[in-house]
């Protein structure tokens, strides 16, 4: 491709004549329930920006939803997918195998946390590998029950809404849901502050104690199968555990002959200053959920895990049409590639350092940020009304809404919808980087 230039330029007004033209197709064409962050529709994009059919190039600060963390049309990844559509596109592994799949397998069995025997899966979506990851471990246990924890988010299908917390826009309307799951309360320091003292919220111990005891209340270890958490919460809010709360419910589930699943679609692939998020506390899940930032852009998920529990299900209980389709995992192992030979776990550090010096040094001055929290480039704002920590969502909206307008992409979250979350490619510019918080910056002071 023409190489795309890295700066920020409005051609237009946010959303331009073609944009519009779209929208109103959409309208049309496309299912009510398909909502859109931005009006803009996008042309081409690499590095860190995106450009639209009207010419505006937009600082990209959302990596759809962190999964271009090599950035878009990463060159490696790019030439990885069009050699491999050369060969064949599909045949199915359940088929006809390829070396491809297994290649993948191998390297998430070498990258993910442990150095005991491991086994992976490969699916299409975080939602698939989620709900495949709570069946090899219903499996292996011959348990039903699964935790899960409030501010989650798993997923969209059946399963993955009963584990997931929110409500709007994600469960509203769509039960009954799966049954024998249960849910159990999370660290989430900014708020146990607030409501369970400076204890709870840096005791990450103390906290896991609070979420076992309701376990063992509502559910009991005899019956549960698994735990699935996320190291950081995505959708939930960039909500960061206190330290020792991951480890406690891991040393919990061990003693217990439960499963501990960590989902990190969201978190995995260096996103977090580590190749996975666990890997901040040391601990090893039993099993890992991975999907996002795994293939560069294309659709690819997978399960890793203890190979005793991975070899629980029977031969043809696992699989799936489109599950590790080749182009995907051609574009995964480029995607790895990319990660290890441009040193992009150290990147996000290096995102992680300037995101919080200049975020930190906004909160100074504005105490509606409440707080500023996340690893490597995974950071987050939470917005709060002045002087308290109130969740102010129309602020929240309000801030993204004018960062939209003046070229920046911005997502929010958060269960109260008052957290503006940031998830730039590792391949931004510093000099980007600091102009998407200037514009931030600059919204806020508007507002």
């Amino acid at each position: 491709m023409t190489a795309l230039e890295q700066s920020r330029h409005l051609a237009t007004a946010i959303p331009g004549p073609r944009s519009e033209e779209l929208l109103a197709r959409k309208g049309a064409a496309v299912a009510r329930g398909i909502g859109n962050t931005m009006p803009v529709y996008a042309s081409r994009a690499f590095g860190g920006i995106v450009e639209d059919v009207d010419g505006n190039r937009l600082i990209d600060l959302g990596s759809g939803i962190a999964v271009t963390t090599v950035g878009n049309a990463s060159p490696r990844v790019v030439a990885a997918v069009a050699e491999q559509a050369q060969h064949f596109t599909h045949t199915c592994f359940m088929v006809t195998p390829y070396e491809g799949y297994v290649a993948v397998a191998e390297a998430l069995n070498r990258l993910t946390p442990g150095t005991g025997e491991k086994r992976s899966a490969l699916f299409n979506s975080g939602s698939e590998a989620v709900e495949n990851a709570v069946k090899i471990a219903r499996t292996y246990t011959r348990k039903q029950a699964v935790v899960s924890f409030d501010h989650a988010y798993h997923g969209r299908t059946n399963l993955t809404m009963a584990l997931t917390a929110k409500s709007m826009p994600y469960k509203h309307g769509f039960g009954p849901f799966a049954p024998e799951v249960y849910r159990a309360p999370l660290s989430y320091p900014f708020r146990d502050a607030e409501f369970g003292g400076k204890e709870l919220a840096t005791d990450g111990e103390l906290a896991a104690r609070r979420a076992i005891t309701v376990i063992d209340k509502q559910v009991g270890a005899d019956n549960l199968a698994a735990v699935i958490i996320e190291p950081i919460q995505g959708e939930g809010g960039f909500i960061v555990p206190a330290e020792g709360f991951l480890r406690t419910l891991l040393d919990w589930c061990r003693d217990n002959g439960v499963v501990f699943i960590a989902d990190e679609v969201q978190t995995g692939f260096a996103r977090t200053g580590a190749m996975f998020a666990c890997e901040h506390e040391g601990i090893v899940p039993d099993l890992i959920v991975t999907a996002k930032g795994i293939a560069g852009g294309m659709p690819l998920s997978a399960v890793t895990g203890r190979a005793e529990i991975m070899d629980a299900p029977h031969v043809g209980g696992l699989g799936g049409t489109y599950g590790g389709n080749p182009v995907a995992c051609a574009a995964a192992l480029a995607t790895i590639e990319t990660i290890e030979t441009d040193g992009l776990v150290e990147r996000a550090r290096q995102i992680e350092t300037l995101m919080k010096d200049k975020l930190g040094r906004m909160q100074a001055e504005d105490d509606r940020i409440g707080d500023v929290r996340g690893r490597g480039a995974m950071i987050a704002l939470e917005l709060v009304k002045p002087g308290t920590t109130e969740p102010d969502a129309e602020l929240t909206k309000a801030v993204s809404t004018a960062a939209h307008r003046a070229g920046v992409i911005v997502l929010t979250c958060g269960t109260f919808g008052n957290v503006l979350r940031f998830l730039p490619p590792l391949t931004i510019s510093d000099d980007l980087l600091l102009d998407g918080l200037d514009v931030l910056a600059e919204a806020l002071r508007t507002l």
